[in-house]
């Protein structure tokens, strides 16, 4: 007994110090998460995309290291890497993948993230997840939200979908020993209509209560401390106003983005609107002490050849944009990519972007995660 009230005593001492020194970091640091006992890599990850988001850009591709056009799961392969010789910087994943490789190959997604980040990348997650009401897909809009709150029919269905990433992230260890940091950014383009957590299937209410539930069940029930959140609507705002109309608030959200696809496209409304729209997140970024970013875009199978450096190019590196961080689609197969592959016609046009002293791919990152090396300067 004598034994175990010792054993106690410095656990919870050693809690302690380890809350009161996260903090404590952040303070020295100038920054400022919404988890106050975040891990030393995941303030060293915030620090990094907060502070550099002025001089340089990382370049991001979803899922990029686990299939391409014509490959899948091949080992150090990337369509990214086989262009330009490097990684992106960032790697999306989907939260829904925990589901999908469950019974075929259970540590799929695991694996891919821990290879990722010991090879120095950023991990980011969006969450495709299916309608819990239905059964349905993500794109089944039969009413959810409202049903998975905090006394709906299927709440204990949805914190069971919550156990299971946070499990999933408690268990991400990299080479190091340590806990992974990455970011989340869940009910993503939630402004727009095709999904059940989309703008005419609840209302600002509910999606604020959801959000602040998410949130605190991972952060304070479930003891994640590996994660940055990322609010990222689409692109359906004009002016502050619209955009915080469904914010749950500065203690809920780390990062501020935007998914923006159709400014980009023949019927969008053009690269200027797209440049007014990164204008105003970057400031409301800067106001609310946040990072900003352009979580998604992309022109589908690239018909422009020179899309790389006369259009994206040209957007982030706009005059009081500043964004840490862009990331472009998938490449599921032929006639669905948003990167090139090996002898594509916008190949060359996109070494050309990479080389922009304004954007970082993996073989310019700077170790995102050491918070020794950041406190030492």
């Amino acid at each position: 007994m004598k034994l175990y009230l010792i054993l106690l005593v410095v656990l919870i001492f050693s809690s302690c110090t380890y809350r009161n020194e996260s903090k404590l970091v952040q303070e020295k640091l100038g920054v400022k998460l919404i988890d106050s006992n975040a891990t030393f890599g995941t303030i060293a990850l915030f620090y990094h995309l907060q502070k550099n988001h002025k001089s340089q850009i990382i370049f991001g591709h979803q899922h990029s290291t686990a299939y391409g056009i014509g490959w899948r799961d091949e080992i150090n392969r990337s369509d990214v890497k086989d262009v330009t010789g490097n990684y992106p910087g960032l790697i999306g994943w989907d939260f829904a993948d925990l589901n999908y490789q469950k019974n075929e190959n259970p540590d799929w997604l695991k694996n891919h993230v821990i290879a990722s980040h010991d090879n120095g990348l950023i991990n980011i997650f969006a969450w495709h997840l299916n309608n819990l009401v239905t059964g349905g897909s993500f794109y089944d809009t039969t009413i959810v939200v409202k049903h998975i709150l905090p006394g709906g029919s299927h709440h204990e269905n949805y914190k069971s979908e919550l156990d299971r990433i946070s499990y999933f992230l408690k268990h991400l260890i990299g080479k190091d020993g340590k806990l992974i940091p990455i970011i989340f950014r869940p009910f993503h383009e939630f402004d727009g209509s095709w999904f059940w957590w989309g703008d005419h299937f609840c209302t600002p209410e509910e999606f604020i209560e959801l959000w602040q539930f998410t949130v605190k069940y991972l952060r304070d029930i479930q003891k994640v401390k590996n994660v940055i959140y990322a609010f990222s609507p689409d692109r359906n705002f004009y002016n502050e106003v619209d955009f915080l109309e469904k914010y749950p608030g500065d203690e809920f959200v780390d990062l501020i983005g935007m998914d923006n696809y159709w400014d980009f496209s023949p019927a969008g409304e053009g690269l200027n609107a797209a440049v007014e729209r990164l204008k105003l997140i970057s400031k409301i970024a800067k106001d609310k002490n946040k990072i900003a970013a352009l979580t998604e875009t992309g022109l589908e199978k690239i018909p422009d050849e020179k899309w790389w450096t006369e259009k994206l190019l040209k957007v982030i590196k706009s005059d009081s944009v500043n964004i840490s961080f862009v990331m472009v689609w998938r490449n599921a197969h032929i006639n669905h990519f948003y990167a090139p592959y090996k002898n594509h016609p916008s190949a060359q046009n996109f070494i050309e972007f990479k080389n922009d002293p304004k954007i970082i791919f993996a073989d310019e990152l700077p170790d995102l995660f050491n918070i020794d090396m950041i406190l030492s300067k």
